[in-house]
């Protein structure tokens, strides 16, 4: 597969809506491409994976991963979302930079290292479910497929090494007062039963920094209190979010944020863990090599669920992401497929 032959399988995926917990179609498209060219699919709910035909019981494994869902088309798109436009050396459609470049450059460069024995065992894997950490989705796949040693999940990355990922973790919380008639200053108002931990959130500095991600950042997102002007409310709701750096787990963050607070809290999930790959790692090692600069990255991925050194590279920008119009130039899977070629060709994990 070159890469003409990718920006066409990406135009096909754009053109069958792929939205998470709805990738049926998408991955049966898929499935039937893959096998035409001679390998065996794998499938686990809508996640597709193909391994190498140089298969070695002896050898590490390595996975590439890029996820074939998509969110809802966001407000503003000129064309259809579902229909593939190619115009100025671009490719326009719902999907195209997050993440179906990577997924078809990812397959482009399997293939190609496919033809000779490498020194792992190689697994391309097309996940599903992504964009809401679904359970049919990539933790579905992890368990049918072999061990996996390291990976490269696909993100738009403008094909730079993300070495660090940050978590996630939200947050709501309750504070408890009482009502009463505000004329009457009667009730104990819960708003001001909030203030001070909300003061806390905005203010409280985690003493561990990371030289890739930086400092935790906490932000209060959304208060809830009261309904009627002349109420004292007995309760004030609120939410946090909290994107952790590689220093803490979720849950270590969550501990300390118990022990400092008054009001009620409760996690929505403790799944958004930050990951973090050593420098001298064979991935970040070759990267480096090719000139590439490692950074961190503020957006959370497959990595999540990976307890395996992962490095996140893809073609595309970030800032394409869950836009209107969203797109990825040709020339961007051009140099992706031979870039992923250059750091995974003959190399040694």
């Amino acid at each position: 597969m070159n890469a003409i032959e990718a920006v066409e399988l990406l135009k096909q995926m754009i053109a069958i809506p792929s939205l998470s917990r709805d990738e049926g179609a998408v991955a049966d498209m898929l499935q039937c491409y893959i096998e035409r060219l001679g390998y065996q699919v794998n499938r686990c709910h809508h996640n597709l994976w193909i391994k190498s035909k140089h298969w070695g019981c002896d050898k590490p494994t390595l996975l590439l991963d890029g996820h074939i869902d998509t969110v809802k088309p966001a407000d503003g798109w000129q064309t259809d979302p579902f229909t593939p436009i190619e115009e100025d050396g671009k490719i326009i459609g719902l999907g195209s930079n997050d993440t179906g470049g990577s997924v078809v450059s990812l397959l482009a460069t399997f293939l190609h290292l496919d033809k000779v024995e490498q020194p792992y065992n190689l697994i391309w894997l097309a996940s599903t479910e992504e964009e809401v950490t679904g359970e049919h989705g990539i933790r579905a796949a992890l368990e049918a497929l072999p061990e996996i040693d390291a990976a490269i999940v696909g993100e738009p990355t403008g094909m730079q090494p993300a070495t660090a990922e940050r978590g996630l973790l939200v947050l709501d919380c309750k504070a408890t007062g009482k009502a009463g008639h505000a004329a009457r200053n009667e009730g104990i108002n819960a708003i001001y039963e909030a203030l001070p931990d909300i003061e806390w959130f905005k203010s409280y500095k985690f003493p561990k920094e990371s030289e890739e991600l930086g400092a935790v950042k906490m932000s209060v997102t959304g208060v809830q209190a009261g309904s009627l002007h002349n109420i004292v409310p007995a309760e004030c709701t609120f939410m946090v979010d909290i994107r952790i750096n590689d220093c803490y787990t979720n849950r270590e963050i969550f501990d300390i944020v118990q022990r400092n607070v008054k009001c009620e809290v409760k996690a929505r999930s403790f799944k958004h863990n930050s990951s973090h790959i050593d420098s001298s790692h064979p991935l970040v090692a070759r990267c480096i090599e090719l000139g590439l600069k490692p950074f961190g990255s503020p957006t959370t991925s497959n990595q999540t669920a990976m307890n395996f050194p992962t490095l996140k590279i893809g073609p595309g920008q970030s800032s394409r992401s869950h836009t209107a119009n969203e797109c990825i130039y040709i020339s961007e899977i051009e140099q992706a497929i031979e870039q992923y070629i250059r750091i995974l060709d003959g190399l040694k994990i």
